[in-house]
């Protein structure tokens, strides 16, 4: 029996934890840095330890912290959740020396997956189709000129170690390969304190799907199907959804059941996702297996039913898995995108700082995992993620119009988002009909990015209305002119407009 469990993350997926562990009577604790004091997880949680300062380098990823941290308060369990010490077998390791439980697999199969050259010759030998390549580390500029001669361009240059497309490079013509390959290998030394790469093929126009697994340590391995994470920015999603547009019967019983050989070649227990490529013809190849659960996982518990944070939890106490892979079954479809502090329009800049309102959607289908509220100050130091929106419909279209709807009724003021940068992609004619790959925002770059002197000026007098009563929160005294500058000013409703000063 797990009795209290130490959730050794923050924002909305620590939230995100606690509720499961909630519902099934078992105890949590919370650790925070100096700038999470105020967080959500922090005053949700039963019980909650500061451990450190405000850098992650100094809290979240100092393993033995989170360790001492679940000693002092007697939690018998620790999830990672996603990012931070999640994937790092080490902290698997020194967790379960300390006779704690570590809700998630071994640090073994960790390490081999997260090694992604040694992830391929597993894959290989598990009759997982795997993008043509390279077989092993690349050690010099002959030795990686050869395997550019044999594959052919483009191809990607990959960071063995790497993960959010550090150290990778697309390289379409040869002049610029060993330039991108110095590139990539420096770059991936930064990162991971790793310099070794790997040359793939390069698909064109690829969609990226993953098959969601479920392992326990009784030898059951079943997959949860398909998410389609297609739409992204700099290899980073920011719009999930399942079932994926492409994807047929045939072709989602034979991935889902290379996804549980993968999950089988390395004993894998606990939620894991194996993530594919697949091409204009349906040929799909490994990319990679992340070892934790994902961001997007809520996609998946609504078409399933399942909550895989439960699931992660009885699995770590050594129970079996409670579903069958044929009691399994998609129902409608559901999205997710997310919420990010930051402002397209600038670079995606970070945008920190006090949200002085916010107005989260509501309804039928609809669902927010967040931890922000008002009052609340985001600071700078974390990735700017701060909520998901997920919703649900019988069909496709339904989950559409109701993600538009969602993305219109939220609002959060005090600083800038990427809500209205989703609602834009929404709103295009190819994501509305499923056709979509990886390239889609650059694609679709002039319609996204579009100056906003190009967009309709509304008449609509809710506009008005919003406005004064923006100047009037803000107590702003304006004798006709505001007494200092209001830049990108918007209402959240579909006809927008940008008001400058």
């Amino acid at each position: 029996m797990i009795r209290k469990v130490l959730i050794a993350n923050r924002g909305e997926i620590a939230v995100r934890i606690i509720r499961s562990c909630r519902e099934m009577g078992i105890g949590t604790v919370a650790v925070f840095s100096d700038a999470d004091r105020k967080s959500l997880h922090v005053r949700y949680a039963d019980e909650a330890i500061h451990i450190g300062p405000s850098p992650s380098a100094e809290s979240y990823l100092v393993k033995e912290k989170i360790v001492e941290a679940a000693k002092r308060t007697g939690a018998d369990a620790i999830h990672p959740g996603y990012g931070f010490l999640s994937e790092n077998a080490d902290f698997a390791d020194l967790v379960r020396s300390e006779d704690i439980i570590f809700i998630g697999p071994q640090a073994d199969s960790i390490r081999l997956m997260g090694d992604k050259i040694s992830a391929r010759t597993i894959m290989t030998q598990a009759g997982v189709p795997v993008v043509p390549g390279t077989t092993g580390k690349i050690t010099g500029e002959k030795e990686a000129l050869k395997v550019l001669n044999s594959i052919g361009l483009p191809v990607m240059i990959k960071a063995s170690a790497g993960g959010g497309g550090k150290g990778m490079r697309l390289v379409y013509n040869q002049k610029d390969f060993l330039k991108a390959l110095n590139s990539a290998r420096s770059e991936s030394m930064a990162a991971f304190g790793d310099d070794a790469i790997y040359i793939e093929k390069y698909i064109q126009s690829p969609h990226h799907i993953e098959f969601q697994v479920l392992a326990d340590s009784h030898g059951n391995v079943i997959h949860l199907f398909e998410r389609e994470c297609s739409i992204q920015r700099r290899h980073q999603k920011i719009i999930e959804e399942t079932p994926s547009p492409i994807m047929t019967p045939e072709l989602r019983r034979e991935m889902g059941e290379k996804a549980i050989a993968a999950a089988r070649s390395v004993n894998y227990e606990g939620a894991g996702t194996i993530e594919f490529l697949v091409d204009d013809n349906l040929n799909y190849y490994f990319l990679e297996m992340n070892t934790r659960l994902q961001v997007e996982h809520p996609i998946t518990e609504r078409v399933t039913g399942v909550d895989l944070v439960k699931e992660q939890i009885r699995i770590a106490a050594g129970k079996e898995l409670g579903y069958r892979q044929e009691e399994l079954f998609q129902d409608g479809h559901a999205l997710e995108c997310r919420i990010y502090a930051e402002d397209p329009d600038n670079n995606f800049m970070p945008s920190p700082g006090l949200i002085r309102k916010i107005t989260e959607p509501m309804g039928f289908g609809v669902r927010t995992d967040g931890y922000v509220y008002e009052g609340y100050e985001i600071p700078v130091y974390y990735d700017p993620m701060i909520s998901k929106l997920i919703t649900w419909g019988k069909t496709r279209d339904e989950a559409i119009t109701r993600m538009l709807r969602s993305l219109e009724e939220y609002y959060i003021m005090g600083i800038r988002t990427s809500i209205d940068f989703l609602k834009r992609i929404m709103e295009i004619p190819d994501f509305v009909k499923g056709k979509y790959d990886t390239h889609f925002i650059e694609t679709h770059e002039k319609v996204l990015f579009a100056p906003y002197d190009d967009m309709p000026l509304t008449e609509d007098l809710s506009m008005i209305v919003a406005y004064l009563e923006y100047l009037e929160k803000a107590k702003i005294k304006t004798n006709g002119v505001p007494s200092q500058p209001v830049s990108n000013w918007k209402i959240q409703n579909r006809n927008q407009h940008l008001v400058r000063w």
